[in-house]
């Protein structure tokens, strides 16, 4: 037991090494989306916050030994220009430390217009994406747990196709007494398989830290989730050049500071439980803001809200964020224990 507490951490750093010197640009975004409205609600990254559905298991493979023994999932979420995400998830626990699950998602962006060079419209076409994989966590001691998913992606843009591989590797700690749980994990090991055209591009990886802490005395958790812990130039992320020469140095991206590059690896949740069935959150994601703000789209930029109930063996939530220019998104998911 003890040497598995000190193989994993091992692991984690190790790979963690490798992925730093991946770049930016990368393929099947459709691995980066929230999977339960729970999440959403938090601000879509959170790695910490306990829950039965098996839906969290994309977040962090080790939540999968909190879930429920057998519980199947369901979601739906709306999307810019007519997109449209679907989910779902089975996971079930056995033995007295296993728990394995299975998942299938699906994005579909709407019919658009296919045209030639010249621009003329010569039908059309519907892009899509689909992720499926295997989970598996394991009870490492009364409060360590890790876990691993391995996933298939596939993406089809007209009569262009690419395929991914990944892994997600995660480490959790969790006190049910003092209401503490912290995570690490890294999302989204991997490479693509097949090309658009020959188009080489990363799969979107991602190191997270995470901690969930409850009060004492009142139905409260706080969520801090710090994400993208390898990419730390400002050329990574998004801001609107202020100046001419700005414009012509984007490279070095000058208009981001060093304080707003350090906040946009911040995510915020607050949850409220006036029952122990109901729980209502709400989230801030400090990159998600930042960035639509700089696009012109500012309004109610990064702010996520959510809620949800229990009712003996179903389970039903509902969540509300922002995440393209175009349009706002809800996401409701539906689980059933067994």
């Amino acid at each position: 037991m003890k040497m598995k507490k000190i193989l994993i951490p091992t692991v984690f750093f190790t790979v963690c090494h490798l992925a730093y010197a991946q770049g930016e640009s990368s393929a099947m975004r459709v691995m980066t989306l929230p999977t339960t409205a729970h999440n959403v609600a938090l601000g879509g990254e959170n790695i910490t916050a306990m829950d039965n559905q098996p839906g969290v298991g994309l977040h962090n493979p080790a939540l999968l030994a909190g879930t429920d023994t057998r519980c199947a999932a369901l979601q739906f979420m709306t999307y810019a220009d007519g997109g449209k995400w679907m989910g779902a998830e089975y996971a079930m626990a056995f033995g007295e430390r296993h728990t394995g699950a299975a998942y299938l998602h699906f994005m579909g962006y709407g019919e658009m217009d296919e045209t030639d060079a010249a621009g003329n419209v010569i039908g059309t076409f519907a892009p899509k994406d689909a992720v499926m994989g295997v989970g598996y966590s394991y009870l490492l001691s009364d409060h360590w747990a890790g876990g691993a998913n391995f996933k298939a992606a596939y993406s089809r843009i007209a009569d262009f196709s690419s395929a991914s591989l990944a892994v997600d590797l995660g480490l959790n700690y969790y006190d049910a007494e003092k209401a503490l749980s912290i995570s690490m994990v890294m999302r989204n090991i991997g490479a693509q398989i097949k090309t658009y055209d020959g188009a080489v591009e990363r799969v979107p990886y991602n190191l997270q830290l995470g901690l969930t802490k409850g009060l004492a005395h009142l139905p409260v958790e706080f969520n801090i989730t710090l994400t993208d812990l390898t990419r730390w130039k400002k050329s990574d992320y998004l801001a609107i050049p202020d100046t001419d020469k700005e414009m012509q140095n984007q490279d070095e991206n000058p208009s981001l500071s060093t304080g707003r590059l350090m906040l946009n690896h911040l995510v915020f949740g607050i949850e409220v439980k006036p029952r122990e069935n109901i729980w209502i959150a709400a989230g801030y994601n400090f990159r998600r803001g930042y960035e639509l703000q700089a696009a012109g789209k500012g309004h109610l930029a990064g702010l996520s809200a959510g809620a949800g109930i229990r009712l003996q063996r179903f389970s039903i939530g509902l969540a509300w964020a922002k995440y393209h220019m175009a349009a706002q998104s809800l996401m409701g998911n539906f689980a059933v224990s067994f």
